[in-house]
């Protein structure tokens, strides 16, 4: 009897991928009530900029999880080629594009290194894999020292992940496409792409078969290091700066959107369009939950949902199916088409998949149901027939700081908080947990399509954000910063809490005087990258030379802005630098972290100063660990940056303004295009308690 002819659905969606469709439906539906401009062209295409980088890391992952392996490395190679890009260009002096190719040909060694790894040397592809992601990584860390980034590339090539064709088409998007169209008809229309399957599903049957098994599995991760090196080349052109840390994370998002495309862990399932489907679920939630005014942890909250989901029941298809070939070898019971209980599995995936998206929903609902019930439930806010008065639109102001958990950029807030509800104004908040340039972008982005009144920004870095905030700026949206800055022309003003070089001044006599005036001195650090703390690093130096020569600079260790790591940060200076008088920690939390070292070590002969707030550091500073703090008022930061947004959004603060009047801090005085709060302030133990914040 002749075969019969597999239905449209089962040859274009053999894993169910039709699931997905109605996921994205839904999810579609829900944020074209919560969010704003949700539906609008401009953000769809703004929606395939947010996919292409990860898009490229998930298309090249899935030929390599198609064929049961797994490839780790892949963010790592983003930074690696982005490290090399920079270096490529700006050290040796070799045209762009030429440097680009030098790029997508490492991405292909390191690719070459894994699939030789595994094929040769017969190691698993997760040991590999996991050894790499610290190799590249750690080598794009030496070239640059952790700290150096590359940026001034020309607007030829930033164009690639900036520019839009016709207006409005992005230009990576073309990229996105072209990799996809060639990658799907490599797997689902050609030989290799048929071995590689065979080689998923079984590969001691596919070898006897005839298939190249080492050469499939060889090329597939090959093809996943071009596609990681493409996709660090669109990360540079779409934030203007090359640095070591990029693309960090960015092979979990990867790995979800694979295997929430329906590509089996174990290999031999799998389609590219399904891994598409699974993207594009994951950047709509994260796009939808930004315009609706969600912060953006719920976006990570949902994605890792929506991945544990899809493994588990991964785990549950390939148990069922090996109980399906179990009971094929029996006689069948009375139902002779009961080959397997495969439709149950697709109605449970359909089932859970959709109910973590409606939690997602009911979230966005129950935040929108208790905003307009605040606006229109008030007495004040009804008329004298009881129905409710029209509600005059807020002000909105975006404020992002470099990053969300930061507890000086908490006290900020709160500041911003206070000053907001005096002059009626809405704040959105939102940042990335950590400084992440790239992440912080996509914030604005979403702003920028929400229609925001001003955003303010704390910039993680100068370059990288500046292309996005000019972006806001010819789209009518008022641009100031704070904390720490943008490019001049990206921005009206900056909010200056104190100059550079007042901090690193005050820093540098701070370190000196606690130090007696000679010996050793280290600095913590959040981050080798970090823009304003590298130009209070400088000043320090500068300050040291001139006026303290007796001081000699011992290291400069990055805690990455968290306590923990500043504690063993500390300890490690006490112990390889046992001559060292002073440490000088220029973040928040880094204060308080060395403090609990000196303490545990009980080093009392190491003197300690650093940028916090009182509230982090009071038993410290009273227990004599901490001897000073340096900084300004944090919350009198975030006050005056709300105040200086309503104004300039008003009118009453324009360019060639020599003050702003602040509120409660009375008449600030501007310095050119910088609204300065004032000169930085020493607490020490005699008068911290009188700071509460």
């Amino acid at each position: 009897m002749p075969t019969k002819r597999p239905s449209f659905l089962t040859r274009w969606c053999p894993n169910a991928e039709w699931v997905l469709l109605l996921v994205l439906a839904l999810e579609i539906a829900v944020f074209a009530i919560a969010g704003d401009n949700f539906l609008s062209v401009e953000n769809g295409f703004e929606i395939t900029r947010l996919a292409a980088e990860i898009g490229l890391l998930a298309f090249g992952l899935t030929l390599v999880i198609k064929t049961g392996g797994i490839d780790l490395s892949v963010g790592s190679m983003m930074g690696l080629g982005a490290v090399v890009l920079g270096a490529s260009w700006s050290g040796l002096g070799l045209p762009i594009w030429i440097a680009a190719t030098l790029t997508v040909v490492l991405g292909a060694a390191g690719g070459a290194l894994n699939g030789l790894l595994i094929t040769r040397l017969r190691v698993p592809p997760l040991i590999v894999t996991l050894g790499t992601f610290s190799l590249f990584r750690g080598l794009a860390e030496a070239a640059t020292g952790g700290y150096v980034s590359y940026t001034g590339f020309p607007s030829s090539f930033l164009a690639l992940g900036q520019n839009y064709l016709g207006g409005f088409l992005p230009v990576q998007f073309i990229v996105f496409l072209v990799v996809f169209i060639a990658l799907w008809l490599l797997l689902h229309r050609t030989v290799f792409g048929r071995e590689l399957t065979a080689l998923g599903f079984n590969a001691a049957g596919a070898r006897f078969a005839g298939v190249r098994v080492g050469s499939i599995t060889l090329r597939s991760y090959i093809i996943c290091g071009i596609c990681a090196a493409l996709a660090g080349i669109v990360y540079v052109a779409r934030i203007g700066q090359a640095k070591a840390d990029a693309g960090t994370g960015y092979e979990l998002l990867a790995i979800a959107a694979v295997v929430l495309g329906g590509t089996a862990i174990a290999g031999g399932r799998g389609t590219l369009h399904g891994t598409l489907l699974g993207l594009l679920c994951l950047v709509v939630l994260q796009n939808g939950l930004r315009l609706s005014g969600q912060p953006s942890e719920i976006a990570g909250l949902c994605a890792g949902l929506i991945l544990i989901v899809a493994i588990a029941l991964n785990q549950l298809w390939n148990r069922q199916q090996r109980a399906a070939q179990i009971a094929s070898t029996r006689p069948l019971s009375n139902n002779p088409n009961a080959t397997s209980s495969d439709f149950d599995m697709k109605n449970s995936q359909v089932a859970l998949i959709i109910a973590a998206i409606l939690g997602g929903a009911v979230l966005i609902a129950a935040s929108n149901i208790f905003l307009a019930r605040s606006l229109t439930g008030s007495p004040a806010a009804r008329n004298a027939s009881g129905s409710p008065e029209p509600v005059a639109k807020k002000l909105v102001v975006a404020m992002t700081p470099k990053a969300k958990a930061d507890p000086y950029f908490v006290s900020c807030k709160q500041g911003a908080d206070e000053a907001a509800a005096k002059l009626g104004v809405d704040i959105l908040w939102d940042a990335p947990t950590d400084p992440d340039p790239a992440k912080q972008n996509e914030i604005v982005e979403a702003w920028i399509t929400k229609g925001v009144d001003v955003i303010a920004a704390s910039c993680a870095s100068p370059e990288a954000i500046s292309s996005v905030l000019r972006k806001a700026q010819q789209r009518g949206i008022k641009v100031i910063t704070w904390d720490a800055d943008a490019r001049s022309d990206a921005r009206s003003f900056f909010v200056n809490q104190a100059t550079a070089q007042g901090i690193g001044s005050t820093l540098a006599d701070e370190g000196s005087r606690l130090a007696g005036g000679e010996g050793e001195y280290a600095i913590i650090t959040a981050s080798l990258t970090d823009a304003n703390q590298n130009e209070w690093i400088k000043f320090i130096k500068e300050r040291m030379a001139a006026a303290h020569p007796k001081m000699k600079l011992a290291a400069i260790h990055p805690c990455d802005g968290q306590r923990d790591k500043a504690m063993l940060e500390a300890k490690n200076i006490t112990r390889a630098y046992p001559n060292v008088k002073s440490i000088l920690a220029i973040c928040s939390p880094a204060v308080p972290g060395a403090a609990e070292a000196l303490k545990q070590e009980g080093r009392t002969n190491v003197k300690l100063t650093g940028l916090s707030t009182p509230n982090l550091n009071r038993e410290y500073v009273k227990d004599g660990w901490v001897q000073s703090i340096v900084l300004w008022n944090t919350m009198d930061l975030g006050y005056l940056t709300v105040t200086a947004a309503k104004a300039l959004h008003d009118g009453s603060l324009a360019p060639g303004a020599s003050s702003v009047a602040a509120g409660k801090l009375g008449s600030i005085a501007i310095d050119g295009d910088n609204i300065l709060l004032g000169k930085p302030f020493v607490f020490t133990k005699e008068n911290i308690d009188q700071f509460k914040f």
